[in-house]
């Protein structure tokens, strides 16, 4: 029996040959943890009297989700990452260098066939990248840094196939928002997504970054994507030039088989408070905004402020919309300056923010108040997300937030595209 892409990245990583079921340890090749989650990291590598970090590993922490920090304890945080960066000698994105999951595949810590543990459930997004990617709980991830290796159930794969034409002005989000909303939140528990299709291969990096970073929103393990010529060149521009992929064999088996033709779709929108509370837009378009945040590890990318900036490009927001804008890098931010993309979005009227989470987990920059209505790039909109259980997120793409900021209700993006 042939094996899927998620069987044939633990099997290489277990020295074994596995399928789906199986229960094995396998080598883990990267983890890291973010400052909401790298606090009990140190703590419980540390209550494992464990000296040093397992020298077949790399590892790398990330402050993203607080960044500058907002308040005194997380800057006690913030100062216990950085001692402990020093004294075991391993790498720390300190604040400004952006989000965990824009910054690790930047760095090449993200590799084609590689297994990657990370304590944020965002992990899944390298799977855009060929690699199997998960998040896990931080004892976890302080196991894995005293082993090297953790163990593992191999995960039944569903593979969905994007068909058709992408029709003008929907993007990836609207694509995985609508797949969300067709298999519902936890459709996908505990199993491997395989997005391929026409349709996958058309997109992107940027986008089929905002695909595999949603897989999670359906319970699933891991999103994974074969590699291509486009994954070849988006290794080759950070330097990595020798990169080989894993495909799925021709007769490996799944446990459902999705076909998903997007030649017919409408921008999309998740309602309030469930992302798998999917419309389309004109089910709620007009209604009213406080506040557009346009960022995140889904869509915060350089493509995104792109497509955001041609719809903004010589207007101006409506005077009771707050917009904020959160570029997801420090290298996307500078090259969205070179670009002039910082400065549209300035003279539209919006606040660009530090690179990092702040405005998604609710920590600090852009907490909405009481009964406000937010439309967000972000990946998901539960009570609370945004820093107050009483405020209403709607998720949308970046061309829908831009719109919708212009006009100052939920917009369709259709109308403004040049």
């Amino acid at each position: 029996m042939g094996k899927t892409i998620a069987e044939k990245i633990l099997s290489n990583h277990a020295g074994r040959s596995l399928s789906a079921g199986d229960i094995a340890i396998c080598k883990v090749d990267f983890c890291f943890s973010q400052d909401g989650t790298s606090g009990m990291v140190i703590d419980s590598f540390r209550g494992l009297g464990t000296k040093r970090i397992h020298k077949g590993i790399k590892f790398c922490m990330v402050i993203d989700h607080s960044s500058p920090s907002p308040n005194i304890g997380v800057s006690k945080i913030h100062k216990k990452m950085r001692g402990f960066a020093a004294d075991a000698n391993c790498q720390i994105f300190d604040i400004g260098c952006g989000v965990c999951h824009q910054i690790v595949p930047e760095a090449g810590f993200a590799m084609p066939g590689g297994l990657i543990l990370g304590a944020d459930s965002h992990t899944c997004t390298y799977g855009a990248l060929n690699a199997f990617a998960s998040g896990v709980g931080s004892t976890d991830v302080a196991i894995t840094l005293t082993a090297g290796r953790n163990w593992f159930r191999v995960p039944e794969t569903v593979k969905v196939i994007f068909k058709g034409r992408i029709p003008k002005g929907v993007f990836a989000k609207d694509i995985i928002l609508a797949l969300a909303g067709k298999v519902g939140a936890n459709g996908c528990t505990y199993k491997a997504i395989e997005f391929t299709g026409p349709v996958i291969k058309r997109l992107s990096i940027d986008g089929r970054f905002t695909i595999a970073n949603m897989a999670v929103e359906m319970g699933a393990k891991c999103g994974l994507m074969e590699f291509d010529a486009k994954t070849a060149a988006w290794f080759k521009r950070i330097g990595k030039r020798k990169v080989r992929g894993v495909s799925a064999d021709k007769n490996a088996k799944y446990a459902k088989v999705i076909e998903f033709d997007v030649s017919k779709l409408s921008p999309k929108i998740a309602k309030p408070h469930t992302v798998d509370n999917v419309c389309d837009i004109g089910r709620v378009e007009g209604l009213k905004i406080d506040e557009a945040f346009l960022g995140t590890c889904t869509n915060g990318r350089l493509e995104d402020l792109a497509i955001a900036a041609r719809i903004l490009k010589g207007r101006h927001i409506a005077r009771s919309v707050k917009f904020i804008v959160a570029p997801a890098s420090k290298s996307i931010y500078l090259e969205a300056s070179r670009k002039g993309i910082i400065r549209t979005f300035v003279e539209a009227g919006a606040v660009v923010v530090v690179p990092g989470c702040g405005p998604c987990v609710g920590t600090h920059n852009g907490v909405p108040a009481n009964g406000e209505v937010v439309i967000s790039t972000a990946n998901r909109n539960f009570k609370g997300r945004m820093g107050n259980p009483d405020a209403f997120i709607y998720l949308g793409s970046p061309a829908t937030v831009a719109a919708s900021a212009l006009k100052g209700k939920v917009a369709d993006p259709r109308r403004y595209l040049r």
